[in-house]
């Protein structure tokens, strides 16, 4: 094997242009699937991340009438019972899932004020002392809550940097009072992702999404919740989990533990998981039939290129008659020639591959700065590449190493 390989080398280096012309098809064919699958994958791990953003892996699960988060003005229906502490071991049991908190959640409508500011579109969250942790926040300006917070039910506040920005107008916050449906509270601290994350806005769909949380959120400690609304809210549940693949299973499991303790009469209320990740899956689907087409076509070009490798090997094969015939007339074994050639094909078009894949990577980057497209380079598809364009060399080597090992000696020995 390793005779024939070098022969193989040998045979192409002394044929630079007639081999290079012979690559040509395989290098075109395996650039242009690299780089459409580049593309594919790193187009795909922008839409997952938009929704979902960088390194969050939190899953909501929220109580739900039919498809819309319920809302109420006047207090919970019968049969919806606060979250216990039994429910929340549970969830923090579930495999995949490493901490769960339990929060309160409201639409805030112009109700938080500071002077004439008021924020308009973002959330009011009353929220357990372990909250910011689950859901990955740092306390980048004063404190965050403490255990006596929660034990005198302080009036406290902690503000993200958009509701401190609309608020503040660039004032310093912490100490200042401010006003939530009427009750005063002190801004004791402002939060932010231990990521910064910023979604790409490409559809009304996904500003919908993302409306309410870049408006600014303000958060309470969980005690303080009847103070400023005073009737009672049903409880949420935020889970951290493992990793991003494991939301939709987790999200899951934590909404079934959670509807085992429902007892309303009306079978549209449930608590649901955001199924930020199966969203992103769907999205992706829509652009698969299209990517499969792209890669189809960059396949007809391997097809073109193993064509004109059969072609130049039966030349190679009436050139080398003689050749053939001579190691055939000193005993050399159909096995032997059969080999040797198929040898020499599957090197030619594994050079064109390893090319392809190169060319592919830097295609795919050209394409990424001009168009402004991610890309993401697939490991598994380069080696699979190159696999595949060796496969492509025997498979249309076979006819003209059949025909080489198949010559009569005699008859390839009088050829000229």
């Amino acid at each position: 094997m390793i005779e024939n390989i070098r022969l193989s080398f040998q045979g192409i280096w002394s044929h630079k242009m007639r081999s290079f012309l012979t690559m040509l098809g395989i290098i075109i064919g395996i650039a242009a699937i690299i780089a459409i699958v580049s593309t594919i994958k790193g187009t795909n791990e922008q839409i997952k991340e938009n929704l979902i953003g960088s390194g969050d892996n939190t899953v909501r699960v929220e109580l739900h009438q039919g498809e819309w988060e319920l809302e109420m003005d006047g207090g919970v229906p019968d049969g919806i019972y606060p979250i216990t502490d039994k429910a929340k071991e549970q969830i923090q049991d579930i495999e995949h899932a490493e901490s769960a908190s339990v929060y309160y959640k409201k639409p805030d409508y112009g109700d938080t004020y500071y002077k004439n500011n008021s924020i308009s579109g973002g959330y009011l969250y009353g929220i357990e002392k372990d909250y910011l942790k689950t859901c990955n926040y740092l306390v980048a300006e004063g404190r965050g809550f403490d255990k006596k917070d929660y034990e005198n039910n302080r009036k406290v506040a902690l503000l993200d940097a958009s509701s401190k920005k609309t608020l503040f107008q660039g004032e310093n916050a912490l100490g200042k009072c401010i006003e939530i449906k009427g009750e005063p509270y002190t801004v004791i601290g402002v939060v932010e992702k231990s990521k910064a994350f910023e979604p790409v806005i490409n559809s009304m769909e996904e500003y919908t999404t993302y409306m309410q949380e870049t408006s600014g959120s303000v958060y309470v400690p969980k005690v303080t919740w009847p103070i400023i609304y005073r009737y009672d809210e049903p409880e949420n549940v935020v889970v951290k989990v493992e990793s991003t693949d494991d939301m939709t299973s987790v999200g899951k499991k934590t909404a079934d533990i959670l509807n085992k303790d429902l007892g309303v009469s009306d079978d549209s209320i449930k608590y649901k998981s955001e199924d930020l990740l199966e969203q992103a899956k769907e999205m992706q689907e829509l652009s698969k039939s299209t990517n499969s087409m792209l890669i189809w076509i960059a396949g007809i070009s391997l097809l073109v290129g193993g064509i004109g490798v059969m072609n130049i090997m039966l030349v190679s094969v009436t050139e080398r008659t003689s050749e053939i015939g001579l190691k055939k007339a000193i005993g050399a074994r159909k096995s032997v020639i059969l080999g040797q050639f198929l040898t020499e094909a599957a090197v030619l078009t594994s050079l064109g591959g390893i090319a392809g894949v190169a060319i592919g990577v830097i295609l795919a980057q050209v394409i990424s700065k001009v168009s402004e497209t991610p890309v993401a380079i697939s490991i598994p598809a380069a080696i699979g590449a190159v696999l595949f364009s060796m496969l492509i060399g025997i498979v249309f080597g076979m006819l003209p190493s059949y025909k080489a090992a198949n010559l009569n000696p005699i008859e390839a020995l009088r050829h000229e």
